[in-house]
């Protein structure tokens, strides 16, 4: 009998291990090759910050997917990508599990999003002596407005401003060289996240920003089309790291004007 008792307490101990199993996910459903990948729009303060000389990454990007790597038990890499269509291509191409994006209807149509974890608003930067003063003074017939191509701000300036005309750019200019562009006349207005606009302005004092957002939009985490139950860990995660000040704490380390934790989804 006690070498009966024995096997049973094995049985046991197996059983209770199993059902530890189950309950948390295995490390192959989000990171199939055993390192957990990641990437990001580079150039998106309100993702995260590339240092330029270690190439280190720091920012809610980085502190998400170190959290999640670490419960998974696994290691974890960082890509920082040119723009959301690099984003999007790694994501479906599967070169990496993960990827950070702002929500967007036409990329919703690549690649599946989880619940936003932070809101982040969008404004413009005008010239400081500009007589614009709030978003409906922008959209006026003579003004230009410049906007990164691909980004959400562009998307919607160039789905809803209907009577200043939108200038598209290639990638979004550095802080100096934007800032000589509304001094000079050549823009009268840019596009982006408050952050980036912000930033901006404290570059120089012939600069300034709009104080409403034209645009909120919610930052998430994306996967591949169809993978079901990985968003559905994701969701859990981050409702996870809102309710318990994760999310908030890496913010406010992060410094990022205009964003905030995104609510609970109703």
């Amino acid at each position: 009998m006690p070498k009966l008792r024995a096997s049973l307490s094995v049985a046991a101990a197996l059983a209770l291990a199993a059902a530890g199993m189950a309950a948390a996910p295995p490390a192959a459903d989000l990171a199939p090759t055993g390192t957990l990948r990641a990437s990001f729009i580079a150039s998106n303060p309100v993702q995260g910050r590339v240092d330029a000389k270690t190439g280190a990454v720091t920012g809610p990007v980085a502190d998400l997917t170190r959290e999640l790597a670490r419960r998974l038990g696994v290691p974890f890499v960082i890509t920082p990508l040119p723009d959301a269509g690099a984003v999007l291509d790694s994501v479906k191409a599967h070169t990496v599990d993960i990827g950070f994006l702002a929500y967007e209807a036409a990329r919703a149509t690549q690649v599946d999003f989880t619940a936003p974890y932070s809101l982040a608003g969008s404004a413009y930067a005008v010239r400081a002596d500009s007589p614009m003063r709030t978003n409906a003074d922008v959209d006026r017939a003579g003004a230009t407005i410049g906007a990164a191509r691909g980004t959400s701000q562009q998307v919607f300036v160039s789905a809803n401003v209907r009577n200043a005309r939108v200038t598209v750019m290639p990638e979004a200019p550095p802080n100096d060289v934007l800032a000589r562009m509304l001094i000079d006349g050549e823009l009268d207005a840019f596009a982006a996240n408050r952050t980036r606009m912000e930033e901006l302005a404290r570059t120089s004092p012939r600069v300034r920003v709009l104080a409403d957002s034209f645009l909120v939009i919610g930052q998430a985490i994306v996967v591949d089309k169809g993978r079901t139950p990985q968003l559905e860990e994701l969701n859990r995660f981050l409702a996870d790291l809102r309710d318990s000040g994760f999310v908030k704490s890496s913010l406010d380390r992060a410094g990022l004007a205009g964003v905030e934790p995104a609510p609970a989804p109703r």
